[in-house]
């Protein structure tokens, strides 16, 4: 053999490299949709490292004082780890806006997106609970189950300790409001810990991350269904701030809840119809919110069992007899799962009840609280109403007009696959405005829907701005911001900032006119053509 014919053999072993995927993930990082990735893990790192001093913290942390950090929580440290939270807050969703951006210009593939998911939330893997408490209420209630205490019947003040020192004080008489299920992971979570707080909260994030796993797989499956695109569907439900730093940062049960509630939505329509109602019914036993998805089941096998007997030179069942047959077998499902998991842990259905604890709280993100606090300002120079007083009134006109929208949503939307998803849409979005109260991370049960729509980019844009603006409105220890004038402007004027930025790279037109024409002509154009599906 020549020395001309060797060199041909060996010149696609030295042009190819050695580690392929090492080279596609640094051609990734170095594009502008790597730097925005990395971004977006800065932001969470700087989140969890300004939470040790601002964020939910303990009452009394000696871990902090052992590594000689608690100054963090106190005076100038303080004030560092909030601007620090907040600057990692912001950098999020700058990172989020720009890889939505890249996504709608078709340059960031599912692939590439489903990557980035555990790249972002591995520092709040580490973080104290952010933005709220409820981590230690759940670690508290599952110490009553585990002590002999029915928590549907006292609250977390009946069992003094290191536990219940950390429950935020409206929370430690009010019995649980959550599933049976739920109650039996905190349990169980408690049994392994212990009191102890860190390794409770740690594990309990845990336990939440098969809800992350299963919308990473259901919300463009979804997609898919409904002729949205998938990367866009996965870009707007999964790696929205809102729901990272919250759910997962947060230590919501909403992850596991909408994990499971959109995997059953899923398994339907694939035709799994009973696996599908089994495992919403198990979302059910974590948070009743997900059985608003139970109902539009029935209607979306329906159709399929119509579409099977057309299909087959069938004559079709009649509706009432499809129905009796669907609905009678979902509900037997799903009284056997709920059923096996209150026998399990031994409670009844006093959770039922115990949902009537949201009423403590009071903001104005519910409509009956809205207009409760207009009733009371407006008629303050003539009567002395009290907002308890008014919130008496419009939290029940509020329940029976919920009671009329979701029967009537049912009722409207039963004809085809894509109107039974849009009725639950519709019954989340009511469900969230309409309840007694509502909290920044409840949106994220509607988002999970909305995502899988074909959705134009101006809805884009407002989904956008409404994520970012309930991102901000809530401060990093968990206390309410909606009630300091500064702190709503800045966080709506973010939010129009973020949403003018999915469509335009410098939405408030700090550049100069020589490099602003270039720059929003390369990344806004794609964003109105209809964007393709994601190649994976």
């Amino acid at each position: 053999m020549t020395s001309s014919a060797r060199q041909a053999n060996v010149a696609p072993e030295t042009t190819t490299p050695r580690w392929p995927r090492l080279q596609i993930v640094a051609d990734f990082l170095r594009s502008p949709e790597g730097h925005a990735a990395i971004l977006g893990f800065a932001g969470a790192a700087m989140i969890t490292f300004g939470g040790f001093g601002a964020g939910s913290v303990r009452r009394v942390d000696p871990l902090l004082e052992s590594m000689h950090l608690s100054w963090l929580r106190f005076g100038h440290g303080q004030i560092l780890s909030t601007v620090i939270i907040w600057v990692g807050v912001v950098s999020m969703i700058a990172a989020w806006v720009r890889l939505g951006r890249a996504t709608l210009g078709g340059n960031v593939s599912l692939g590439q997106l489903r990557w980035i998911v555990p790249v972002w939330i591995a520092p709040l893997l580490l973080s104290v609970p952010m933005f709220s408490r409820d981590a230690y209420s759940y670690l508290a209630q599952g110490a009553l189950l585990r002590d002999g205490f029915d928590p549907y019947a006292v609250g977390p003040v009946v069992n003094p300790g290191i536990l219940l020192d950390n429950v935020s004080n409206v929370w430690t008489t009010t019995t649980a409001p959550y599933g049976p299920l739920f109650l039996l992971l905190s349990q169980g979570i408690t049994a392994l810990t212990g009191d102890n707080v860190i390794a409770g909260t740690m594990l309990l994030r845990i336990t939440m991350l098969p809800g992350l796993a299963l919308m990473v797989w259901a919300v463009p499956h979804l997609a898919r269904h409904l002729g949205g695109n998938p990367a866009i569907a996965l870009w707007l439900a999964v790696l929205n701030p809102l729901v990272l730093i919250h759910l997962i940062g947060g230590v919501h049960n909403e992850l596991l809840m909408v994990g499971l509630m959109m995997a059953g939505i899923a398994l339907a329509l694939e035709r799994h119809h009973l696996a599908g109602i089994a495992v919403v019914s198990v979302a059910v036993a974590i948070k009743a919110t997900a059985g608003a998805a139970l109902p539009f089941i029935v209607w979306i096998w329906m159709v399929h069992e119509r579409e099977k007997a057309q299909a087959e030179g069938r004559p079709p069942t009649s509706a009432l007899t499809l129905f009796a047959k669907t609905a009678g077998s979902g509900f037997a499902v799903f009284v056997v799962i709920f059923a096996g998991a209150s026998a399990v842990t031994g409670v009844g259905l006093g959770w039922m009840s115990a949902l009537s604890g949201s009423n403590k709280i009071i903001n104005w993100l519910s409509l009956p609280t809205i207009v409760a606090h207009v009733i009371t300002v407006g008629t303050s120079w003539f009567a002395d109403l009290r907002l308890g007083e008014v919130l008496a009134i419009t939290r029940p006109i509020s329940a029976f007009a919920l009671v009329v929208i979701v029967l009537a949503t049912w009722w409207r939307y039963r004809k085809t696959e894509r109107d039974a998803i849009l009725g639950i849409l519709i019954v989340l979005v009511a469900i969230v405005i309409l309840s007694p109260a509502a909290l920044p991370w409840y949106y994220s049960w509607p988002i999970a829907i909305a995502a899988g729509f074909a959705l134009s980019v101006r809805t884009l844009m407002i989904l956008v701005g409404l994520s970012t603006w309930l991102m901000l409105v809530f401060q990093p220890d968990g206390s309410i911001g909606l009630y300091t004038f500064p702190h709503v402007a800045l966080a709506t004027f973010a939010a129009v900032v973020a949403a003018k930025s999915l469509r335009s790279v410098d939405p408030l037109r700090l550049r100069t006119p020589r490099q602003r024409p270039q720059e929003v002509e390369r990344t806004s154009s794609p964003a109105h053509a209809t964007p393709a599906p994601a190649v994976e």
